[in-house]
């Protein structure tokens, strides 16, 4: 399934985010220990590296797919890019899930939410806002905004949220994000990419870390039939083709 998403995109990933309520450890020790044995079990997650407010590890941006896991004050973030399969997009999040706990002293009390999110590039030069507005837009109530004299659009990204089931213990977005070329700093022909996510929250509380896995299984479930059913006929599709006319 991955592969055939490839097929309508420029890049596509598979991101998931752990986040707790207080302050994870970061000590050396504790650290090294996590990153190491992710590094076992996924071999080319060999670079360590240290920015402002994270610590990452991750395989080389030539690596197809490109693993990554970071640590931020209160959240557990990890990713895969461009993976043949979903499920192998999933065995790297499986395993943070399954090894964070005990490794980050991450009790079910602490935990806030998992989310899991779906990212579809979209390289494109021109008027990014214009581009979406033509492919969504047109034949909408909407519409009559762009009957304006000599108004061109200069910000178009759509976000809707929803409550999945009575309790709303699932959050799901979707939302498309613009990198205009309006903006002064940008040139209009970089081919930057319009990105479209479908992002998807189980929030707690958890009685048990056993059923964090178990939570991403679930958001999984739900986020495949979201993907084939929602974005890609509703928000893909549309932007690419809007892309490939060129009329923006």
């Amino acid at each position: 399934m991955s592969e055939s998403y490839r097929a309508l995109c420029t890049d596509f990933y598979v991101n998931m985010k752990l986040t707790v309520k207080m302050e994870l450890p970061k000590t050396r020790e504790t650290v090294l220990d996590f990153f190491e044995r992710t590094r076992r079990q996924f071999g080319a997650m060999n670079q360590f590296r240290r920015y402002r407010d994270e610590l990452a590890l991750e395989s080389p941006q030539t690596d197809a797919p490109h693993r990554w896991l970071s640590l931020r004050t209160s959240t557990v973030r990890a990713g895969c890019v461009n993976a043949p399969t979903l499920e192998e997009a999933y065995a790297l999040h499986r395993h943070v899930l399954e090894t964070a706990p005990a490794y980050l002293s991450i009790s079910p009390l602490d935990v806030d939410f998992v989310e899991l999110l779906y990212g579809f590039d979209l390289s494109a030069p021109g008027n990014h806002d214009a581009i979406v507005l033509d492919a969504l837009i047109p034949g909408s109530p909407l519409s009559a905004l762009l009957e304006i004299p000599g108004a061109s659009p200069i910000d178009c990204q759509p976000v809707v949220g929803l409550s999945l089931g009575g309790k709303g213990e699932v959050e799901v977005y979707f939302e498309v994000k613009t990198r205009s070329s309006t903006h002064p700093n940008r040139d209009p022909e970089a081919g930057d990419p319009i990105s479209i996510f479908l992002t998807l929250r189980k929030f707690g509380p958890f009685t048990d870390v056993k059923a964090l896995p178990v939570a991403l299984a679930e958001l999984a479930r739900h986020g495949e039939e979201l993907v084939e059913r929602r974005v890609v006929p509703g928000l893909l599709v549309p932007i690419r083709e809007a892309i490939a006319s060129g009329n923006s």
